[in-house]
């Protein structure tokens, strides 16, 4: 049984799209970034204790840890607190090249894998109306970097480099491809 360890709508349908069958059961942990921690060492950690903290709890079951991140000139950008940190991410990113980090970790009583993926993310102009008006929607509150690629902010992505379902929140591919290597398979829901 895979159990996915976020209560992350998003991820949640990235898998059953690609007919996975799981449960989720989120994991509580403290998100904060260490002092000097890289993105990529950052997500890593927290997909690893999100799968570690909900392994516990489910002897013999194989669970699945994700975090992502958004990082601009070296900065992490988590989820922002209010909508005026919204709109201070959305006009940083606006008409910039950023990068998007997921970490996926897979854990059972056997062992653990962790790996992260990155997708570089170029973002078109924004006028100050335009953050205003996107914020007003409420999308960007729950979501790295205050926008969700497959919402209304798509019409400000100007293109990417790597995966579009790691900006979503999980990277699909490597996923599939950690369950394979790790023996959990890919069972399907169909």
């Amino acid at each position: 049984m895979l159990i996915l360890a976020s209560a992350s709508p998003r991820r949640a349908e990235l898998l059953a799209a690609a007919g996975m069958a799981f449960t989720t059961a989120p994991a509580d942990i403290d998100e904060r970034v260490l002092p000097d921690e890289t993105a990529e060492a950052h997500v890593r950690r927290l997909a690893e204790a999100k799968a570690r903290a909900v392994s516990a709890g489910h002897p013999g079951a194989l669970v699945l840890g994700a975090d992502t991140v958004v990082v601009l000139d070296g900065r992490i950008l988590g989820k922002p607190r209010d909508a005026a940190e919204a709109a201070e991410m959305l006009r940083a990113l606006a008409g910039r090249t950023h990068e998007v980090w997921t970490g996926v970790a897979l854990v059972s009583d056997g062992g653990a894998t962790v790996e992260a993926a990155c997708t570089r993310v170029w973002f078109t102009g924004m006028t100050g109306a335009e953050i205003n008006a996107y914020v007003a929607t409420g999308e960007p509150m729950d979501k790295a970097g205050a926008y969700g690629i497959q919402g209304r902010a798509s019409r400000y992505i100007d293109r990417i480099d790597g995966s579009y379902t790691n900006v979503v929140g999980l990277p699909v591919a490597l996923v599939a491809r950690l369950l394979a290597e790790f023996g959990g398979g890919t069972s399907s829901t169909a």
